[in-house]
């Protein structure tokens, strides 16, 4: 994926450095695009070793609606545990647990996922319920319906809940293309973490594409990926760098159930991932 190096010199070269709400300190650059033709293969990162169970975990999470980490957890998923974790430190129920037994505590005690695994509004519930508007039922029937529309549209971001969530959305809008019987999506991200988030952020957004395709009856087309504040934590300067001394390897090619033909009945089980072989993983921490 020598279109990811590229933005990680990018910005390496070009952008500035920035304070940030985390107190981490970042070198940012404002305003980057990329490109990926999902027909050459599926854009997942090569010079380290992506997570693929958590992006389609997460990804089936948000389209259910959900916005509690509880069934991440249940999966071994724990992209989300950071936020609701240091709300829970803050609280006078806190026992000193670890993150990691804080997210057993999810795992096996209901009323404690509920009380303490909420997220809030957050995609989930953007995307199925923006103040009363299932965005992604919408998004569905108006690429079958009208599919030459320029308002193929789907916003997570909603000022009236922003205070409310967790986190606010970083990928918060996305418009989707049909030319030729192929789809195309174009996400505009306000904020991409480069070194944990972005890869997970394509890898993600290439799959909807991809599944909203084959329930649409399309071929596939580009994702386009925008990004308003792309930025490299000073934290994960040593990451990027040993990255940028790798060469990217082939990418691998994704197979999706064809039986399925909505996208509310897809299941981890209906994706394979074929011919991935990427450089080993680079671990790094995330700033909350």
């Amino acid at each position: 994926m020598k279109q990811y190096l590229e933005l990680c010199q990018t910005i390496l070269d070009k952008g500035i450095k920035k304070e940030d709400r985390t107190g981490t300190g970042t070198i940012s650059y404002f305003g980057y695009q990329m490109r990926f033709d999902l027909n050459e293969g599926f854009p997942l990162l090569t010079t380290k070793r992506v997570h693929l169970k958590s992006i389609i975990h997460e990804l089936l999470w948000f389209i259910s609606g959900d916005t509690n980490i509880k069934y991440l957890v249940d999966h071994d998923v724990r992209i989300w545990n950071d936020w609701p974790y240091a709300k829970y430190k803050a609280s006078k129920e806190y026992q000193n647990e670890t993150i990691e037994e804080f997210a057993e505590k999810v795992k096996l005690d209901a009323d404690f996922a509920i009380k303490w695994g909420e997220l809030g509004p957050v995609y989930g519930k953007q995307w199925r319920n923006f103040n009363g508007v299932d965005q992604l039922e919408w998004l569905i029937n108006e690429i079958k319906t009208n599919p030459t529309s320029r308002r193929l549209i789907i916003s997570a971001w909603n000022p009236s809940e922003i205070g409310d969530m967790a986190l606010p959305p970083c990928h918060c809008f996305m418009q989707f293309y049909v030319n030729e019987n192929r789809l195309s999506c174009q996400l505009y991200q306000r904020s991409g973490d480069i070194f944990l988030g972005i890869p997970f952020n394509i890898a993600s957004y290439a799959l909807f594409t991809m599944m909203i395709a084959q329930v649409c009856g399309l071929e596939l087309g580009t994702f386009v990926h925008t990004i308003g504040d792309a930025h490299i934590y000073l934290n994960h300067l040593e990451q990027i760098n040993r990255q940028l001394k790798r060469t990217p390897r082939q990418l691998p090619t994704m197979k999706i159930n064809p039986n399925v033909t909505s996208i509310y009945d897809f299941k981890f089980e209906d994706f394979t991932l074929e011919g991935y072989d990427p450089h080993k993983g680079i671990k790094g921490k995330v700033a909350v």
